[in-house]
Parts: C-alpha cells; sequence; structure tokens
C-alpha cells in the first residue's frame, strides 16, 4: 500500500462542525502524572497517538499498570517514589520531544543507568538543553555527540536543587525541570520565558506545592519536593495544534464556515488565532468555559472577506511555534507583505521547519526572503497552482504533511505528498475529519 497521498483538485466550500482528536501535551503530561499516584487515574479522550503511546509504554516499563477501553484510559500508579527501576530499561520517546524531554526529569532519582532513544528525527534533535540543568541537580548524563540521542541517564540518590533560567521559550525543558524539582529536598527556583504553561496548570490543580509568579516577558516558578499526588481524572479537550489546519483551510476558502468543538484554548496556545485575526481572518470563541484551569472553547471560523500581510510580533512567536506552517500558508494568501522574525526555534523541530515552509512557499509560486531565523512571504491574493508538486524527503514531520495537503486544497494543483503514515505521530485521523469535509484518497 502506498505511503504518500495524491490531490488533483481544490476543496469547495462547505458549512460543516467537526470534533478533533485530544490535545497531545496535556494527554503526555496526564499520562506522566498519573503514573506518579497511589491508585487509579482516569482520562477520557486521552489522545491515542504513536506520541502519547509511547509515553503509555514508557510508564509500563517503570512497572506501572495501564488499562485502555475505547474512549477511556485508566492508569494504576505506585505512588510518587512507586516506579520499579530495574536494570537495563531501554525508554523508546520515537518522535515524541515532549516525552524524551519530560520523562528525564521524573527519572533523575533513578538508581540504575536508563537509556533513551528516538527514532530518526528525534535523535537529530538538541538534547543538551535539558540534560545541562538537569545535571545540577547531580544527576550524569551521557550523550551521542554530547547532544543526541541515544543518551544515558545515571541518577543521584543526593538531588539538590537549583536556579535555572529557560531564555528559549521551551515548554519542554521547563516542564522536565519542574518534575526534577517534585523529586528534589528544598526548593527549586526557575525564571522561564513564555511559553504553553499545561505543566503549572495540572500541578496547580494538584495542589501540589508550586507557585507562580506571571510577569511580561518570564515567569518565575518555585516548586517543593512533593510526597503525594491526588487522582488525576481528566477529560481532555482537542487539540489547538490540530485544529489549526482546519482553522487555515476555512480562512482559504471562499464562502466556508466551520465549528470545531470544545477546544483547549490555553491563551499560551492561541498565538496564532491572535496573527490570523490581525491579518483578517473571521475567528470567534464560543461557549467559553474554565475546565481545571484550563480554557476550553467552540471555535467558529468564516471565510473572511480579504486577507492582509502583517509584521509579526515576536511576542507571539512561542505561543503559535507549532503552527507557523500554516501561518505562512495564509501569508501566501494575504495581500502585501508579512514578516516573521526570531523563528531559529523552528529549525529545532521533528524537521527544520522554516527551511521546509521556504521550500513549500517557493514550489506553489510564492516569492520570499528567508535567513537563518527570519522569513519574509510576498503575497498573492489570487494564488492559484497549476502544476505537479512533489513533497517528500522531510524527516516524515507529520507537520509538514498536514501543512501540505491545507495547501493542496487550498490553492489547487497536483500534489503528491508523500510519507502520509506520520500523521499518526500526533493526529492519525487528520484524513479522516478531511474526508467529512472532502472526499481525499
Amino acid at each position: 500500500m502506498s505511503d504518500s497521498i495524491v490531490i488533483k483538485n481544490k476543496i469547495q466550500n462547505f458549512n460543516k462542525k467537526i470534533e478533533i482528536s485530544g490535545d497531545k501535551s496535556i494527554s503526555i503530561r496526564w499520562v506522566l502524572l498519573s503514573s506518579l499516584v497511589k491508585g487509579v487515574s482516569t482520562a477520557k479522550n486521552l489522545l491515542k497517538s504513536e506520541d502519547v503511546m509511547a509515553a503509555i509504554n514508557a510508564i509500563k516499563k517503570l512497572g506501572i499498570k495501564v488499562n485502555i477501553h475505547k474512549n477511556i484510559c485508566k492508569i494504576t500508579g505506585r505512588g510518587i517514589n512507586g516506579y520499579k527501576y530495574k536494570k537495563n530499561i531501554i525508554i523508546n520517546a520515537q518522535n515524541s520531544g515532549t516525552l524524551g524531554r519530560l520523562i528525564l526529569g521524573l527519572l533523575i532519582n533513578t538508581p540504575y543507568p536508563i537509556k533513551l532513544i528516538g527514532d530518526k528525527s528525534l535523535s537529530k534533535r538538541d538534547f543538551k538543553r535539558i540534560t545541562d540543568p538537569l545535571s545540577k541537580f547531580g544527576a550524569k548524563f551521557v550523550l551521542k555527540n554530547k547532544k543526541n540521542l541515544p543518551l544515558t541517564i545515571h541518577g543521584s540518590k543526593n538531588l539538590k536543587p537549583i536556579t535555572y533560567k529557560e531564555n528559549r521559550g521551551s515548554a519542554q525543558c521547563k516542564s522536565s525541570v519542574i518534575f526534577a524539582g517534585m523529586r528534589t529536598e528544598g526548593q527549586t527556583k526557575i525564571k522561564a520565558k513564555k511559553s504553553r504553561n499545561h505543566t503549572e496548570l495540572l500541578v496547580k490543580y494538584l495542589n501540589l506545592p508550586i507557585t507562580v509568579k506571571l510577569n511580561k516577558s518570564y515567569d518565575y516558578i518555585k516548586i517543593n519536593k512533593i510526597h503525594k499526588v491526588k487522582k488525576l481524572n481528566y477529560n481532555i479537550p482537542s487539540d489547538i495544534s490540530s485544529s489549526a489546519f482546519f482553522i487555515v483551510l476555512t480562512t482559504l476558502l471562499n464562502d466556508s464556515r466551520l465549528i470545531i468543538k470544545n477546544v483547549n484554548i490555553n491563551p499560551s496556545r492561541t498565538g496564532i488565532i491572535t496573527i490570523l485575526k490581525k491579518m483578517g481572518a473571521n475567528i470567534k470563541f464560543k461557549n467559553k468555559k474554565n475546565y481545571k484551569g484550563e480554557q476550553i472553547a467552540d471555535i467558529l471560523i468564516k471565510s473572511p472577506k480579504s486577507l492582509k500581510g502583517i509584521n509579526c510580533p515576536t511576542k507571539l512567536n512561542s505561543s503559535a511555534i507549532d503552527e507557523f506552517l500554516v501561518i505562512f500558508l495564509v501569508a501566501a494568501k494575504a495581500k502585501g507583505i508579512s514578516y516573521f522574525k526570531n523563528l531559529k526555534e523552528l529549525n529545532e523541530k521533528e524537521s527544520p521547519r522554516l527551511e521546509w515552509a521556504e521550500k513549500i512557499l517557493k514550489k506553489i509560486g510564492v516569492k520570499t526572503l528567508a535567513t537563518n531565523d527570519s522569513i519574509k512571504i510576498y503575497g498573492n491574493p489570487k494564488l492559484k497552482i497549476n502544476k505537479k508538486i512533489i513533497i517528500k524527503n522531510y524527516l516524515k514531520d507529520h507537520r509538514i504533511f498536514m501543512a501540505s495537503v491545507i495547501a493542496a486544497l487550498s490553492f489547487g494543483g497536483n500534489w503528491q505528498i508523500h510519507d502520509k503514515s506520520s500523521i499518526k505521530t500526533s493526529f492519525k485521523d487528520f484524513l479522516k475529519i478531511l474526508h467529512k469535509l472532502k472526499n481525499v484518497k
């Protein structure tokens, strides 16, 4: 069976209501925190993607029982010190940077060396950014090329709290240090550049000893050692990063309307909404509510009358970092020049995404001017494609695949997009949901 998709026609207008899979960031964090509970925690709508299943397999290797039946996942934890550490444990994070970095914080006191591996893409990503601060707690790490996976963690019984400054806006690094601080006597202090805050909200909901002071550019976090975690029952909302593809598709079409139900609109994740609205997109939140610290809403999107370019404020980068590939597609059709800068972090993802964005835009005939951390996009409101385009060899980055599908359905052309199976990483129902809007083979 071919692992590529062929798209030869633009999608027609639609008026639909859809539901998106569970939030990946919350799903992984729920799995890890529930593994620390003494007793059973239950989740509904857990995302059953390869990344989340890798997290489940990881805690199973540490002696934690997991049961999944239909839409319900139950994790039976053994308490804060309940991991069964054995010799020669190997944890495979597969493609998940979130799992790979976060679980190291929980393994900070392992009495036996544990090896962490990943797939080809994850093995090229920088793990030194998290092993450096975790080493200050007292753990030791051996990394390939002093930077990459595979790595081996040697835990410590004599952990010491640290003071850590996180300058990249990496929620993964910040969360891993929070987890390590939870295992350490004394108070760990973090000054973190703004990034998604699901870990803090979950820890706060669990009434664990954490304080968070919000500032304009940085958050100041203090965490003390924890001794008990209460049961974490959770109805996981839909993922806004997955919703982004359908938000952009509707925005790029004429005479279309879409409602996406029950989406997590955490302000640290809604940069795409702010950016697109500045560009003229017609997006509204309906039925807003607060759920265990997270903000949830239905998202209503209507085709806009016109789109305009943007000089994107860099303060929005961290809250839109996973969505820039599709934001760039909107810029491609907007009137005027759009400028995005300070995006070096995009090239630290599953693939060098900023480089790939430029490649895709050039393939569809859009003029760009790019550096290693910025891109100017010269928009064309009349953009149409009448040629064959092939997308392949992109390290099986799921977001490259999905962004390419949205470009094909929005602008036309004859597309062959390889590595369809990459969507299993984060959003295996992507094509299934598109079927509800238009048949895609």
